[in-house]
Parts: C-alpha cells; sequence; structure tokens
C-alpha cells in the first residue's frame, strides 16, 4: 500500500470520528448531519429548512469544533445592511494621522450560520451570495479574500413567511445542497431533554481534523473515481427533470456538477475510494429538491419535487440494475 493511499485511509477513519464526535452533542439526525459534511468535503454551501429549535446551530457549531473551524453566525432581519455582514471602513486615530481601516464582519470565518436568510433584503442577500461564490468580499474599492476553507449554511422557516424575502430561484440555484432537518422521534426528544437539561449544558467534544487537513481532504473528494456510464446516468439523470411531468422548470447543468461532486463526497465519507450507485440515488433529493419549479398540476394534486425526484430515480435504477443484470 502506498503512502498515498495510507493517508487517505487515515483520513477517512478520521471523519468516522467526526461523525461520533459530533453524535455526543447532537441525538438523530443522521441523514441531515452525513449531508452536511458531505456539502463541506465537497466545498459547497447549504440551504436548510427547519422550524426552530430543532438543533441547526448546535449541529453546525459542533461540525466546526470538531473540525477547528471558525464559526459566526447571523440573525437576518429586514433592516440588515450588507455592511453589517461584510465589514466596513473605519476611521482610526493615531498621534500624528488618520487612516481608514477596514473592519471585517462575520462573514470572516470558516463556517457562517445566516439564520433566516429570507429576512434579509435582497441586497442583503446578494451579498451573502456573492461571498459564497466568489469566497472574497468588496469594500471601499479594495477585495478581501475569506478564510479557506468557507462554508455557508443559511437557513429559512418554511412556515412563517410574513415580512420575507424569498430567494429567487437563480441563486437557490448556488446552494449545492437543500437539506430539511425534521423532528425527533420520542425516543430521541427523550434523549435530548435528558442530556441538555439534566446533563451537561453542551457536552464537550474533542478536535479530530485541523483545517489543512480538511482542505486536504477535500482535494481528494475531486479525484476519487466515477464510472463513466454512472457519469453518464448522473447527468441523465438531470436532465430528465427538465421533461418530467408537472415540471415547469428543471434543474440547471449546475445540479450535474453538483450531483457527481457530492456523489464523490459521500464515497469518500462511507470509506470507499469509488462512486457507486447509491451515492449518487443518495444525493440526488438533497442536490434537486430546490432546483425544479412544479406547474400549477402539480399544486392540484399534491406533488412535490422530492416526488418528482423519486420517481425519476425510481426509473433510473430500475434501469441500472437490469443493465449490471445483463
Amino acid at each position: 500500500m502506498s503512502e498515498t493511499e495510507l493517508d487517505v485511509d487515515a483520513l477517512q477513519r478520521r471523519l468516522k470520528q467526526v461523525r461520533e464526535e459530533t453524535e455526543k452533542r447532537i441525538i438523530g439526525q443522521k441523514d441531515v448531519l452525513e449531508r452536511l459534511l458531505v456539502c463541506i468535503l465537497a466545498d459547497g454551501n447549504a440551504l436548510l429548512e427547519s422550524n426552530p429549535g430543532l438543533g441547526k446551530t448546535t449541529m453546525v457549531r459542533t461540525v466546526a469544533d470538531v473540525t477547528d473551524l471558525d464559526f459566526s453566525r447571523i440573525q437576518n432581519t429586514p433592516d440588515l445592511m450588507p455592511s453589517d455582514i461584510t465589514g466596513t471602513e473605519i476611521i482610526r486615530e493615531s498621534e500624528n494621522e488618520r487612516e481608514f481601516v477596514f473592519e471585517k464582519g462575520p462573514i470572516f470565518a470558516n463556517v457562517v450560520l445566516a439564520d433566516e436568510i429570507n429576512r434579509a433584503t435582497p441586497k442583503t442577500q446578494a451579498a451573502l451570495l456573492e461571498a459564497m461564490q466568489e469566497k472574497q468580499v468588496t469594500a471601499g474599492g479594495e477585495t478581501y479574500d475569506l478564510p479557506l476553507p468557507f462554508f455557508i449554511l443559511a437557513t429559512q422557516n418554511p412556515v412563517d413567511q410574513e415580512g420575507t424575502y424569498p430567494l429567487p430561484e437563480a441563486q437557490t440555484d448556488r446552494f449545492l445542497l437543500k437539506l430539511v432537518l425534521d423532528y425527533p422521534s420520542d425516543t430521541e426528544e427523550q434523549d435530548i431533554v435528558e442530556l441538555y437539561v439534566e446533563g451537561e449544558s453542551s457536552p464537550p467534544v474533542n478536535r479530530i481534523l485541523n483545517r489543512q487537513e480538511l482542505m486536504k481532504i477535500q482535494s481528494l473528494v475531486q479525484d476519487v473515481p466515477i464510472a463513466q456510464d454512472m457519469r453518464n446516468k448522473a447527468i441523465e439523470l438531470v436532465r430528465a427533470t427538465r421533461t418530467a411531468e408537472t415540471v415547469e422548470f428543471g434543474a440547471s447543468p449546475r445540479a450535474s456538477m453538483g450531483l457527481v461532486r457530492t456523489a464523490k463526497a459521500r464515497a469518500f465519507l462511507e470509506g470507499r475510494n469509488y462512486v457507486s450507485w447509491e451515492d449518487v440515488t443518495a444525493m440526488a433529493i438533497p442536490v434537486l429538491r430546490h432546483r425544479i419549479l412544479l406547474d400549477f398540476r402539480a399544486e392540484r394534486d399534491g406533488v412535490t419535487s422530492e416526488d418528482v425526484i423519486r420517481e425519476l430515480v425510481s426509473e433510473f435504477s430500475w434501469f441500472h440494475l437490469h443493465s449490471l443484470t445483463n
């Protein structure tokens, strides 16, 4: 076994430890945690829908602690200005002179939780999305690089839409994944109450990875091989959303790239050095659910974007299994 293979095996074992360490604070939500880690390994950003009080801040902060990343949280409100996020120039006085100095805003962190992004005005939303896309901010005619690795998790409440500015489709398309956090089971909720009410307020966790190791993993994920026919099927799956019944607008080529990237990241997270069809199907819904727009017939019949994706995945999986047996 080569030194590179030993490094890969060691890093994959460490990722397993990251999941185990995070679960000291997070009870349940295993699928969401897996996809959150996939998104980070694929060097993307995520949009999270959940009702309040389901532990999203705790989850993201814990992942940051375990991976030695700086964490910041932005509470979006209608009066929040872009400079409140990116930073602003201030006058600093010394004995002999005055000078303009750029005071960095909360966007300058490795992991940024942007709570209720749809409560910010479109101008402020655009400042966040520019940082996501370019990994830099511009202020006073100067460009400032954001710290790497850089990851934004933006949340929005699916129920309370009063006083919000919904993200346009072109902006939601820039999120690699959309994750949905659901209520815990009865047993999980009892365990949560026992841990946080009767036990420690926040159980301690150990740092498992450092920033350099995480960036190395991101680089290794890009090199995970995927068979040509499987990559073609992943692309065909995305293209099928554009002609599916009840779909008005299908997913863009950015979704095809995202599906392949996240399938590679999931394979690496699962300890494999190749992409399986299971990786592709597991990532289909979180990659595609926010990228397709349904027509009036879907709303009339109660069909959701997830229903459409599941049907397409089922069809493509049947053809995939059929091709393997022939």
